[in-house]
């Protein structure tokens, strides 16, 4: 058993790809966190948008409201802050793709999709992904038929804070969390012990962590600024111990079939490691 390991931080991200509100509890689901990414943006061609090419998404920020979200952007205090609601209706649908997904989803507001391609300077439209749609994990990592999002592949995304500050010892200009996007965030424990997990539990819900998770170049994209750094950190340094292959790796993509309510400063508790 390993212990002194405890839940520091939970994390959703309304719209994928914009910023990020931390909670001190969540609830979770079938595809992962209540209303982690059930949102997406989408361009003229209905294809999914994210940091990776189009970084000034970056620059929106996510504050809770009431049933929803509030939207701002950081440098264009011109613009309004726009309230998005956590579910939408399907007076308006559309088919959109993501990777290789191609899903059904309902449309925001007209408001919404205006103000949006105004602070990113493009068309795009926003898209909810409703109760009804079905988009599984990869079935060749995910036996339990388990659901997703909007997020890339799977329902959670764990990450130790041991694991950032062994990166950040490596860096000359440290990172934040907020370049890797996790969902749960653990304290205690060696750095990247997470990548030998099995089974572990939070409170009543047990979860899988099932592989580590591939990063890309949205890891450089300063998320005060936008810009992306011009030295290719973290993602340079990360590449030269934490490759597999030609994929750079950190955090752990991490499945659960359980209903459950999660709350900052639980004990996290590993259940079994991988084989």
């Amino acid at each position: 058993m390993i212990d002194s390991l405890i839940l520091q931080d939970l994390y959703i991200y309304p719209v994928k790809s914009l910023g990020g509100i931390r909670l001190t509890e969540a609830t979770t689901e079938q595809r992962g966190l209540r209303h982690d990414r059930r949102w997406l943006l989408v361009d003229e061609r209905n294809r999914f948008m994210t940091q990776r090419q189009t970084p000034a998404m970056a620059l929106l920020r996510v504050a809770p409201a009431y049933n929803g979200f509030l939207l701002t952007h950081v440098q264009r205090p011109d613009l309004l802050p726009l309230y998005i609601p956590f579910e939408a209706t399907p007076e308006r649908t559309l088919f959109v793709t993501i990777w290789d997904d191609m899903v059904f989803g309902w449309r925001g507001s007209r408001e919404a999709d205006e103000w949006l391609s105004e602070a990113l300077g493009q068309v795009c439209k926003l898209i909810y992904m409703s109760d009804m749609v079905r988009r599984d994990v990869d079935p060749d990592w995910n036996p339990e038929g388990q659901l997703v999002s909007f997020a890339d592949e799977y329902p959670f995304l764990l990450i130790g804070q041991s694991s950032l500050d062994d990166l950040n010892t490596r860096l000359a200009d440290p990172v934040s969390m907020n370049r890797f996007r996790p969902n749960l965030v653990f304290s205690g424990g060696t750095a990247f012990s997470e990548d030998t997990w099995g089974q572990f539990r939070i409170g009543d819900v047990t979860f899988q962590a099932v592989r580590s998770c591939a990063r890309c170049v949205m890891t450089t994209v300063d998320q005060q600024t936008s810009l992306r750094t011009p030295t290719g950190e973290p993602l340079r340094t990360l590449a030269t111990y934490r490759s597999i292959g030609k994929k750079v790796m950190f955090g752990q993509n991490v499945t659960s079939t359980e209903k459950g309510l999660l709350r900052v400063g639980s004990a996290v508790e590993v259940l079994s490691l991988k084989p």
